[in-house]
Parts: C-alpha cells; sequence; structure tokens
C-alpha cells in the first residue's frame, strides 16, 4: 500500500483524468470497491440496513455509488444528505430503491436516530481528505449530535469511513473533536500520511486500500517511495520451506550479545532468530553469561567469548571471527553494556584482521601465500547492529563506512539521536525523513523504531508499519525484534525485506499478546515472543 500526502493524492487523480480515467470512473469504482467490502464483511448474512452520511463533495459521492450497489444486492439503504443537492448518483440511488433524507427535514435527528437504531453499517461520507481545521460550525454540530446518538444506542452500527474519517486533516494527523471514531477506514488508491500519526489514528480503526483503477504507468505513481506494510505484501517476502529442507536451508544466525547485567536480552534475541525460521542459532556471549544461560535455549550452540568484569572484551573478536566462517547473518548489540572494552570489541570486528596463526616451519612459496592470506581482511557476514551495539558504534570513527553494506541497524528515537546529533524531538517530528536521510547517507538499511516503525533503504525506499501499541513499549522487546531480524536475513532475505518483515511481524505479535491478555499493560516481551508463532501461522 503506498502512503501519500493529499497534494500527491491530488495529483495522481488528476494525471490519471487526463489520460482517460475520469474522475466519474474513479468514483464509480471506489464506491464499488467500497461496497465490495462491506459485503464481504456481512457474507451470507440477510436483512441488512446501511446509513450513509452523505457530503457534498467525492466521499459523499462514493457513498452513494456504495450505497446504491448495497441496494442492488439486498440491502436496505438510506442516504443521509448533508449539504448535497440533487444529482445523477442521488436519482440512481433512489430508483434503485433507496431512501434519501436532507438534514434539513430532520428536525433533532429524529430520523437519523430511528435509522441508526436499526442500521448495522454506519458509513461517514461527510468530509473528504482535502479538509482543514477547524471545522465549520454546522458540520462540527452535527458530527458531535450524531456521536451523542451512537453512544446512546444499545447496539452500535459497524461504523465505516469512507476514504478518511470526517474531521480527520489527512496531511497533519490532527483531528476535530467531533470527528466520529471509525472501526474501519477505507481508503481510496492509497493510505494518507495523516492517518499514521497521532492523534488520528486513533480515529481511523482498521484501515483497508480500495482499488479505484489507476494506471501503473502513471508518473506521479513511479515517483511514490513510501510504502505501508500490510499482511499480503509481508507474507509474500517470507522464504519457502521445501519439504526436503535441511538445517542448512534456513541459514546460521550468529547473535554476539549480553553481559552479566543483560542476561535476558540474549535469549529473546536467540529464540526470536529461531522462531523466524532460522535453522541454527549460535550465541557468542561473555563466559559469565554462558554459565547463567546454559541449557536454557537448548537448541542453541554456543561460543564462549573472552571477557573482562562480565561483558565481552576486545580480544573477543579474534574468538569470533574464528566462529563466523558458517553464520549467514551475524547480530551484534543486545545486551552488551557500555564499557569501552566492548566498544573495542566492535573496533577490532569491524577492522577484520584475524592473529596469523602459528604453524611449522615449510619450504616454498606457498606458505608465505598462505601466512598473507591469513592477515587479510576477514569478510563479515550480513549484520544487524542493535541497542548498547549501536550506541558504541557511534564512538567509533566513521562507523557507516566499516560495516559491511548494507547493515540493518535498529535505534530506537534516543539511540538515533546519539548516532546523529539530533535531539529525540526533532526525530519523532519527522521520523519517515530523518530514516530516509540517514540511511541513504550512511548507506544502510535504519529500522526506526517506536509508534508507527520507519524502515528506509538506501535507495530511497521507506516502508512504514501501521502500528502504534504501549503493548510494545516494554523492556525486552527490541531484542525480539532484532532476533527476528537476523533470523530472516540468516535465510536469505534482502536486508530491507528482512527488516520490513520482522518489524510487522512483531508489531503484529505485540497486538496478538495485548488482545489474548486483555490489556497492553501487562504484556511482556516473552509474550510477545510466544505471539510470533501465531502472526506467521497466520501469513501461511
Amino acid at each position: 500500500m503506498k502512503l501519500v500526502t493529499v497534494p500527491q493524492m491530488q495529483a495522481i487523480e488528476k494525471e490519471a483524468d487526463a489520460g482517460g480515467l475520469t474522475y466519474d470512473q474513479m468514483m464509480q469504482n471506489a464506491g464499488q470497491g467500497l461496497a465490495n467490502i462491506i459485503l464481504d464483511l456481512f457474507v451470507g448474512e440477510e436483512e441488512q440496513e446501511a446509513v450513509g452520511l452523505v457530503g457534498s463533495g467525492n466521499n459523499g459521492g462514493d457513498t452513494l455509488v456504495a450505497l446504491t450497489a448495497l441496494v442492488g444486492d439486498g440491502w436496505k439503504a438510506r442516504a443521509y444528505l448533508v449539504k448535497r443537492k440533487k444529482d445523477d448518483l442521488i436519482k440512481k440511488f433512489v430508483e434503485a430503491g433507496g431512501e434519501v433524507i436532507p438534514t434539513e427535514k430532520d428536525d433533532a435527528l429524529f430520523h437519523l436516530s430511528s435509522f441508526l437504531d436499526s442500521a448495522d453499517v454506519l458509513l461517514d461520507g461527510i468530509l473528504g481528505t482535502g479538509i482543514k481545521l477547524p471545522l465549520k460550525k454546522d458540520v462540527a454540530e452535527l458530527l458531535s449530535e450524531v456521536n451523542d446518538v451512537l453512544d446512546g444506542l444499545e447496539a452500535r452500527p459497524l461504523v465505516i469511513a469512507v476514504d478518511c474519517p470526517s474531521g480527520v486533516d489527512c496531511d497533519t494527523g490532527e483531528v476535530a473533536e467531533e470527528t466520529i471514531p471509525a472501526d474501519l477506514t477505507v481508503t481510496m488508491a492509497a493510505v494518507k500520511q495523516g492517518m499514521l500519526k497521532l492523534p488520528a489514528f486513533e480515529y481511523v480503526g482498521n484501515i483497508q486500500v480500495v482499488d479505484i483503477g489507476l494506471p501503473d504507468d502513471l508518473s506521479v505513481l513511479k515517483d511514490l517511495n513510501t510504502d505501508v506494510a500490510e499482511e499480503d505484501s509481508i507474507s509474500a517476502l517470507l522464504p519457502e520451506r521445501p519439504l526436503d529442507s535441511h538445517k542448512g536451508t534456513f541459514g546460521t544466525a550468529l547473535i554476539a550479545a549480553g553481559s552479566v547485567n543483560y542476561t535476558g536480552a540474549v535469549l529473546l534475541a536467540a529464540e526470536a532468530a529461531y522462531r523466524a525460521g532460522a535453522g541454527l542459532v549460535t550465541l557468542a556471549v561473555p563466559g559469565p553469561v554462558h554459565a547463567a544461560l546454559a541449557g536454557q535455549i537448548p537448541e542453541a550452540t554456543w561460543v564462549v567469548l573472552p571477557q573482562a568484569m562480565g561483558v565481552i572484551s576486545s580480544s573477543a573478536s579474534e574468538v569470533l571471527v574464528k566462529n563466523i566462517e558458517r553464520a549467514t547473518a551475524l547480530l551484534i548489540g543486545p545486551g552488551f553494556g557500555m564499557e569501552t572494552t566492548t566498544k573495542e570489541f566492535i573496533e577490532n570486528l569491524l577492522a577484520g584482521k584475524s592473529v596469523p596463526k602459528k604453524s611449522t616451519a615449510r619450504i616454498g612459496f606457498l606458505h608465505e601465500e598462505n601466512e598473507k592470506r591469513e592477515e587479510t581482511n576477514n569478510v563479515l557476514p550480513p549484520m544487524v547492529v542493535d541497542a548498547d551495539g549501536l550506541k558504541l558504534l557511534a564512538q567509533i570513527k566513521d562507523w557507516h563506512t566499516k560495516l559491511p553494506a548494507p547493515a540493518i541497524l535498529t535505534p530506537h528515537p534516543g539511540e538515533m539521536a546519539v548516532l546523529t546529533g539530533l535531539s529525540k524531538e526533532e526525530i519523532q517530528e519527522d521520523r519517515q525523513e530523518i530514516a530516509r536521510k540517514y540511511a541513504k547517507e550512511w548507506g544502510h538499511i535504519i529500522v526506526l523504531k517506536g509508534a508507527f516503525t520507519a524502515i528506509a533503504s538506501p535507495d530511497g525506499r521507506v516502508t512504514v508499519i501501521p502500528v502504534a501499541s504501549p503493548a510494545l513499549a516494554r523492556a525486552g522487546t527490541g531484542d525480539v525484534l532484532a532476533g527476528l531480524i537476523v533470523g530472516l536475513r540468516a535465510q536469505g532475505l534482502d536486508a530491507f525485506d528482512a527488516a520490513v518483515a520482522a518489524a510487522w511481524i512483531h508489531a503484529q505479535a505485540g497486538l496478538y499478546a495485548a488482545d489474548d491478555l486483555g490489556t497492553t499493560a501487562s504484556v511482556l516481551a516473552s509474550d510477545v515472543l510466544n505471539s510470533v508463532s501465531d502472526v506467521l501461522s497466520d501469513l501461511e
């Protein structure tokens, strides 16, 4: 799904109209698509009723087309006209068997209250995506009165916003206090950027996009490089799992993590990598961490790293490099701590030189050739850098030039502030563009975590995860995400695809966990981890 500004959407429609797809045809396609979604929601049910709040603009037209289609499918439908004069769409609706009531003929909303009391669906098609706040007084009062009626109903109809809830600024995400909260927003052609901002996101409910027949070759469409992740696109990214597979088929995730103060990060990342489908997970940890955790994840293999006071020491890079050959992806950072010796470990690892092995004396040029080969840079596998690893990385000069490109960096706003020198407020004000800018500048994939996680590629692409939930605001959930990413990357997914798929799965797992527990307050990182398999099951 594409994510667009309101001016971009207007330019798309203008170019389509100039190319032969008229505004009227786009409206017909939009309205029929909306009707199809409603029919799918109520498939097999009989004697359904719909009420549409029909404004004067295109959203009102979409609503009328949908209501007409519903009448043709046996529904009872009523159009409540808000400042809309009679036109061909109203005429077609009435001829099909629909009922029309203008607001000016409904004192105290007597008729509308009666309609809503028996309605199964309420379509909000009063205002469009181009409105600016504040609302005009008469519209604000009407929306407020409709909210009062809905609040007083014993059984509230399913509220579907047509393109966007009336009263939402689809660029800024600002919302009029009178806006009717939707259970579902059916938006036309693309998601509008304001819908994935707060507070608007709290009013749009679930989001579905309707195809309005736009040609694929529109120049404006080709220039769009921001997407919204959704189930079908994520499912298509996941690797196949053939019947003749073996553990080598799905790669080896090597995870360098942990310190005596942060042992849980190791377990969360490791199990997440396995849950993502990796064939083998090898954990490279300081000795005390191995002693504490050995046996808690029997599926893992271990590399015990040299340690200094319970954290990874600078000399650990030599041990890790000797065990890196079979790794198809490497994660560093979870639970590292901020000790200087661990920063030196990262520096040494990125420098990529191992100490030449001692050997017996041999005669001939082959011996010299081997020694030279042993002193050359080791090639690191695809990398993911998370948590304290990012903060330590920021202390290394020209760090972004030393990572194997493209690496995947997973900062939250605080870590992004350390990496960039920007304030957290500056980052949060323009998350997508900040991620895009630095992904291009550094040459690596950026996963800017938080509400509406943004994944940016050096080539300018950005994908937004359409989830904002306090279920994920808990220590350890970042370790789960990092593990999911390295698990998918180990299986051979492209870096950007692995980051997008993992971030979407992670967000959905948070929602699943909150739903299972009945509250977001009680969700632990382990609950998110335990829900990953449910998300993957639903993707199959």
